[in-house]
C-alpha cells in the first residue's frame, strides 16, 4: 500500500468540510497510515469457509404487530417547538436559495 501524503489528508478534509493546519494534516496523515495498514493486515486473514454477517452478533429482527397506540395531541406535539405555525411545525426554508436554486 501506498503511503498516504498530505494532500490526501487535504482532500479528505475538503470532502468533510473541515479546515486543518498543517501540523494537523501530519497527525491525521500519521494516523491514517497507521488505519489503512491495520486494514492491509486484516485482508491478509484467510476468512475461505467463513460465512458473511450481517451482525458481528447472533442477532435477529425481533418483530412487533404494527398495532396502533396512544398518540401526542397538535397541542402537546408542538409545545416544544421552536417555531410553531399551528398546526405545524415552523421550519427554515432550505430550497430555492441560495447558488444553483
Amino acid at each position: 500500500m501506498s503511503e498516504i501524503t498530505a494532500d490526501d489528508v487535504r482532500q479528505v478534509a475538503k470532502l468533510a468540510r473541515l479546515e486543518l493546519d498543517d501540523a494537523e494534516v501530519e497527525k491525521y496523515r500519521e494516523q491514517l497510515g497507521h488505519i489503512l495498514g491495520y486494514i492491509g493486515k486484516l485482508s491478509e486473514v484467510d476468512v475461505s469457509g467463513v460465512e458473511p454477517m450481517a451482525h458481528v452478533g447472533d442477532l435477529t429482527n425481533a418483530w412487533r404487530p404494527d398495532e396502533p397506540g396512544p398518540t401526542l395531541t397538535v397541542d402537546q406535539a408542538l409545545q416544544n417547538a421552536p417555531d410553531e405555525q399551528s398546526p405545524f411545525f415552523g421550519v427554515p426554508k432550505v430550497l430555492g436559495e441560495g447558488p444553483g436554486a
